[in-house]
């Protein structure tokens, strides 16, 4: 039986069991294959606190199946070692202690050859668990949240990987690749939206996060929004008008941020004679001024919102300009992960999901009604609902089939690793 601290109310259908068993393998597969490029010192480094090393990310998807999963639902299942319990929590401080997420960088021990066998050692496990069960257990819903799990680490595996060579004055290149030629940003356009009420949050079958509930209605003024992404040109506009130098453009915290951290443009910008470059996964290379800007903090986004004469989306104005939209974009692939300008025509909504992650101005609270899962997973998502904003749409790091309308990231305001930019908004005119 699983214990029942670990069976969460179970949200949407699970996808039938030989599906499941694909899934599982595919998804395991993709995050060695994200690793792949990097040497065992890359995969050893935290660049800052908030990243985590390659090898952390490797051991705690194991350990989230491992804790979740095999030790509730599969009778005399040993553990591959005990330490693994404590050293690979992220934050769960219902299954015990964890190791400060600010050292992770400094455990150079279990050794990447380790933490490889560790992942072999889950996954031989759960792949007998799924076929001896065909993922009909009662564990099953665990399986599927473990895997969106994995791949909300993908993402951040990238980014983490981004900003840890960012700061090597070398520039390595993460991986080969044929970046698309820059391309003429599309003119931006505005789209109405009438008032009324919007229908928000998760409906139907499908898995979603509980962050997602309960559905609801939210009246909303008439508002328009901006048809693509703000680019790299635009935002060179700001900077070279002081835009990081006018505090009347700034909310108090921005600015002490601004004079903290001496930002002065988006992250992962270069001055290289006299020219911005920026850096990429694939090595430093001219800013393409089409492509959407990424890498800046909300409070960037929100001084730049104020400095075009307009604001940011609320995310329910967000998720009502979406809800009709398909889920297609510019998301992480094999060959191209580097945000890009847009190929459509303007006069439509261009890259609502994919290239960036965009910043609202709603802060990261419950939906009314909002119940957090039962059991451990609870801690998931409801218990960081302070101090952080929302993010909707995904990026170009995003795996396809983690992106919805209804999905909502968060981060902190000051936040810039991740690959987060901005859509304007303003009230009907």
């Amino acid at each position: 039986m699983v214990d029942s601290r670990a069976a969460p109310r179970q949200h949407g259908s699970l996808a039938a069991p030989e599906q499941i068993h694909e899934r599982f393998r595919r998804t395991r597969r993709a995050t060695l294959d994200l690793a792949a490029p990097l040497s065992a010192e890359d995969c050893q480094v935290q660049s800052f606190p908030s990243a985590s090393p390659v090898k952390w990310h490797l051991a705690h998807t194991s350990w989230f199946f491992e804790t979740f999963v095999l030790e509730r639902s599969v009778p005399g299942y040993r553990a591959f070692h005990p330490a693994f319990r404590t050293l690979f929590n992220s934050y769960y401080v219902s299954v015990g202690p964890a190791w400060s997420r600010m050292q992770r960088g400094v455990l150079t021990r279990p050794a990447l050859d380790d933490i490889r066998a560790y992942r072999a050692h889950v996954d031989a496990a759960m792949l007998a668990l799924l076929e001896r069960d065909g993922g009909s257990t009662e564990s099953a819903w665990l399986v599927e949240l473990g895997l969106t799990h994995e791949e909300q680490h993908q993402e951040l595996l990238v980014t983490d990987v981004k900003h840890l060579l960012s700061r090597n004055p070398l520039f390595p290149v993460y991986r080969a690749s044929i970046v698309p030629e820059d391309a003429a940003a599309s003119r931006l356009g505005w789209l109405g939206f009438d008032a009324g009420l919007a229908e928000i949050g998760h409906a139907g079958d499908a898995f979603a996060f509980d962050n997602e509930t309960p559905r609801h209605r939210v009246y909303l003024a008439g508002f328009e929004l901006a048809s693509r992404p703000a680019t790299n040109g635009e935002w060179l506009a700001f900077v070279e008008d002081r835009g990081y130098e006018r505090a009347e453009l700034w909310l108090s915290d921005g600015f002490d941020a601004v004079r903290a951290q001496t930002w002065c443009a988006p992250l992962h910008w270069v001055r290289v004679d006299g020219a911005w470059s920026e850096f990429t996964l694939y090595g430093l290379r001219a800013l393409d001024l089409a492509a959407p800007v990424a890498h800046v903090s909300f409070y960037e986004s929100d001084a730049f919102a104020r400095w075009s004469g307009a604001r940011l989306p609320t995310e329910f104005e967000w998720e009502r300009a979406a809800r009709d939209l398909p889920v297609s974009g510019n998301f992480a692939a094999p060959d191209h992960l580097q945000p890009c300008a847009a190929a459509n025509s303007s006069g439509v909504l261009e890259q609502m999901f994919g290239d960036v992650w965009e910043w609202t101005a709603s802060a990261y609270t419950p939906y009314p009604g909002f119940r957090p899962w039962s059991g451990d997973v609870g801690e998931y998502n409801g218990k960081f609902m302070s101090n952080q904003m929302v993010l909707r749409g995904g990026s170009c790091a995003t795996p396809p089939s983690h992106v919805r309308a209804t999905y909502r990231n968060f981060f902190h305001p000051d936040a810039r690793w991740q690959f987060s930019g901005v859509r304007l908004a303003r009230d009907s005119r």
